[in-house]
């Protein structure tokens, strides 16, 4: 075990060295959460007007949504990499090696959710920039980023498995393309759960996504809900151990593949 988690962590370094070769990635993936805080919070700003969001300020309630749409949005592309990896043959030439299988597949993993953290924080700060107050303080936010990287950790752990199998660019473009939009606006990313229609609040009900929206939102309010924390993070934490062990599991298929 101990020398599972060391290779992981030389693996997870290897994804870091390539994300602070390319400054300007960190950049333009920020520029979409910073149209949707700034652009969507003032188009809509009035909406909070109609109740039901638990709070006066809808960029209060815009924040926390952007900073899970962000980890949902980065880590579905996972799968891309390490499809990249597979046409180079670098994975080829990492499966000679003693190297931990697990540690191979969870090294992305971990790099996703180190960068997903950043991106997280620099939104947040956006948002305090703009004038978003965050009564959760430092407790709260810290959750928020946790949250985001759960979710994260779902999705790039999935996105992976998803790219061993389907081996195409074009399949995971399109397949990733597809269950964007829906999971994004069949949660409370914009609007109030009071003010969605009723089938479209039980869908959210059963969607990982609004599971990190709702936990993020309580833990960043005056009030948290201790129970809800808890039974969501819980929920999201499962999956995430369940999405990891998927693609442990692709992988060891792929390498008897070849």
């Amino acid at each position: 075990m101990t020398d599972a988690l060391t290779q992981t962590w030389y693996m997870t370094q290897r994804q870091l060295r390539v994300f602070a070769r390319q400054p300007a990635y960190a950049v333009i993936t920020l520029i979409q959460p910073v149209i949707w805080l700034f652009l969507f919070g003032n188009l809509f700003k009035k909406v909070v007007e109609l109740g039901g969001f638990g709070t006066t300020s809808y960029l209060d309630y815009l924040v926390p949504g952007v900073v899970v749409m962000s980890a949902l949005g980065s880590n579905m592309w996972a799968g891309m990499g390490t499809l990249e990896e597979i046409q180079r043959g670098t994975l080829d030439r990492f499966l000679t090696t003693p190297v931990s299988r697990a540690a191979l597949m969870n090294g992305n993993v971990v790099n996703n959710g180190l960068v997903t953290a950043f991106q997280s924080v620099v939104i947040v700060l956006l948002g305090l920039l703009g004038g978003a107050d965050y009564p959760g303080g430092v407790g709260g936010i810290a959750l928020l980023v946790l949250a985001s990287v759960l979710l994260g950790t779902v999705f790039g752990a999935l996105s992976n498995a998803l790219g061993m199998l389907v081996r195409e660019r074009e399949s995971i473009i399109g397949i990733n393309t597809f269950l964007l939009l829906p999971l994004t606006f069949l949660s409370s990313a914009f609007m109030a759960p009071a003010q969605m229609p009723g089938w479209m609040r039980h869908i959210a009900d059963f969607n990982p996504v609004n599971w990190a929206m709702v936990a993020g939102r309580s833990a960043m309010s005056e009030h948290p809900d201790p129970g809800g924390l808890l039974s969501r993070g819980g929920a999201l934490l499962a999956l995430a151990i369940a999405a990891v062990w998927l693609s442990i599991r692709t992988f060891r298929s792929y390498q008897r593949s070849v």
